[in-house]
């Protein structure tokens, strides 16, 4: 029995040396990939899908659930570290797509109270109006429950005249639907006499688009985590020219690591814009 025992705390005491040493490891390498990266040209726009909530939740054998409130704790996190890194103007998160509202009924609703909570937490955090930091929704606002589209105006006319970083969250989002909503805008102002057909330009189509209002409307970096590599209806006109990086790691497991080596793929390619 003694010697069972000595075995037993031997190879414990192995593995928590093991976990320690690669712990140790890793933080020694997210301190050389975050000298390396600061030193180097910063993305001004950076935008993320959110992906992998609910099978990282199963890969862990939760419910659905902590899937989803580990991934908006995450994006906490990424909110720090775009702020630590510096430079980084502008973050756009797809949190909740149009088509998002065809899963089941108690998921989504649990997604409703979810964002709820957390964009209450936005409109009483002194860090965003200490920061000028504008918040906007975008998306078919009016298709969410009333009390999240009251919280979302509220949220939005405090932080309206804000200007120096811009918080992007797409809910009830469809980078199709967008578009079409700016041509409908556009069409009317054409029947009214206030736009001349002549004049349409690629400039008219994006001051009408839900990103009509930032100073730099095109990311500069998309992000997306769960190793899916499309844009499930994201920014479609915005990324004509984004650069991408797609990372097989589900949200709630991204790492400070993870966005480091995102924004290192961003800083070695040549962005050349079609020349």
């Amino acid at each position: 029995m003694s010697s069972k025992k000595e075995k037993f705390f031997f190879w414990l005491q192995k593995l928590a040396w093991f976990i320690a040493r690669n712990k140790l490891v890793m933080k020694t390498y997210e301190y050389l990939l975050w000298n390396q990266v600061k030193r180097g040209k910063m993305p001004e726009h950076v935008a993320v899908i959110l992906d992998g909530n609910r099978r990282w939740a199963l890969s862990k054998g939760l419910n659905l659930f902590d899937g989803h409130l580990e991934g908006a704790k995450k994006a906490e996190k990424f909110l720090d570290w775009c702020r630590e890194l510096g430079g980084i103007k502008t973050v756009t998160l797809y949190i909740f797509s149009t088509e998002n509202f065809r899963r089941p009924k108690e998921e989504v609703e649990h997604l409703m109270s979810l964002m709820e909570t957390y964009l209450k937490s936005l409109s009483e955090s002194r860090y965003v109006y200490e920061n000028k930091i504008r918040v906007k929704v975008l998306g078919k606002v009016e298709l969410l429950p009333q009390t999240l589209q009251d919280l979302i105006k509220k949220l939005e006319k405090s932080t309206e005249k804000h200007d120096k970083y811009y918080l992007n969250l797409a809910i009830a989002y469809g980078g199709r639907a967008e578009i079409v909503d700016a041509v409908k805008a556009i069409v009317s102002k054409v029947v009214k006499g206030k736009i001349s057909p002549e004049k349409l330009d690629e400039k008219t189509v994006e001051e009408h688009l839900y990103t009509g209002f930032l100073p730099n409307p095109h990311p500069d970096l998309i992000i997306r985590t769960s190793g899916e590599e499309r844009l499930s209806n994201f920014l479609l006109w915005q990324a004509a020219y984004s650069e991408f990086c797609f990372l097989d790691v589900y949200w709630p497991g991204f790492r400070k690591v993870d966005f480091l080596r995102a924004i290192r793929v961003y800083q070695q390619r040549q962005r050349r814009f079609g020349v």
